[in-house]
């Protein structure tokens, strides 16, 4: 009778088993792979010569490399054939900062399409090397946005693209940030402008708002980290656990904000049931 017993068991452990190495293998494959996420986004505001205006967002790469020299990430961005880049911070990771790697992927990266860059706090952790880093960005191409405005063209209409750095390259208390991030958002109140934000920071969504932004582009939570399914993020930087803004297209009055799970890791090595993320948002006027 025992024996039959462990012989019935034997079928249970091994599906067990199976499923255990099914799991390792998804997570492996998960951590090594990008996926693509499209957003449309609608506006009477958006002029209508940059209707189908296509904006791929980077965000977090944290010297991460998927394939060869990025081949396989810049394959993507190359196949969706942008009309900009928006680079959201943490470029770099500061605990292994390899500055020749960020530098390589920018340097072929410029050539798909225009790109933009703003500060995450992990620039603003690396010191010194932050300003040979926006130098080499810039000599390669990269406009980097450092609480200004730029205006994007387009058929003699415009669009305007305000970029803040990341609030840790001032303070690291996270109680004066939103303080911070109000007092640069200020200048641009008069613009009437579609106005287009790329902050890395996306709990400050209230501060947002305040200023009437059209479109925030963010990251910074990689998507909570560990996604839970039903549930979400279990916990992000700035946010802890069960982050309210961790992923995806958040809508609050007239402003939309877009966060990206972003690509790389940094003190946690490993993510979870969250596939490394490249953005893809389409704008769309609609009065088409």
């Amino acid at each position: 009778m025992k024996q039959r017993k462990k012989a019935a068991r034997k079928p249970v452990y091994l599906i067990l088993l199976f499923l255990i190495l099914i799991l390792i293998l998804h997570t492996i494959w998960s951590n090594v792979t990008v996926g693509i996420t499209h957003y449309n986004v609608q506006s009477s505001r958006i002029p209508l010569a940059f209707n189908q205006y296509k904006i791929a967002h980077v965000a977090d790469l944290h010297n991460a490399e998927f394939g060869k020299e990025n081949s396989k990430l810049l394959n993507l961005l190359s196949s969706e054939k942008p009309n900009m880049i928006a680079i959201t911070g943490d470029l770099v990771d500061s605990n292994h900062t390899n500055i020749k790697v960020a530098l390589d992927f920018i340097e072929k990266v410029t050539k798909i399409a225009p790109c933009y860059f703003v500060t995450g706090n992990h620039e603003a952790w690396i010191g010194d090397q932050y300003s040979d880093l926006k130098s080499s960005l810039e000599d390669l191409g990269i406009t980097v946005l450092e609480n200004e405005r730029m205006i994007l063209k387009r058929e003699g209409a415009e669009i305007s693209l305000i970029g803040l750095d990341d609030p840790d390259m001032l303070d690291r208390d996270h109680f004066v940030q939103a303080a911070i991030l109000d007092e640069k958002l200020k200048p641009f109140n008069e613009d009437e402008n579609y106005r287009i934000l790329l902050s890395h920071r996306p709990e400050h969504l209230e501060v947002y708002v305040k200023h009437k932004v059209d479109l925030v582009l963010a990251g910074h939570a990689h998507g909570g980290q560990v996604r839970i399914p039903f549930v979400g993020g279990l916990v992000a930087p700035n946010q802890g656990f069960f982050p309210k803004y961790d992923n995806g297209l958040y809508v609050n009055r007239t402003t939309n904000m877009i966060v990206s799970r972003g690509l790389g890791n940094s003190i946690i090595p490993i993510r979870i049931n969250n596939r490394p993320e490249l953005v893809i948002i389409t704008l769309e006027n609609i009065d088409q």
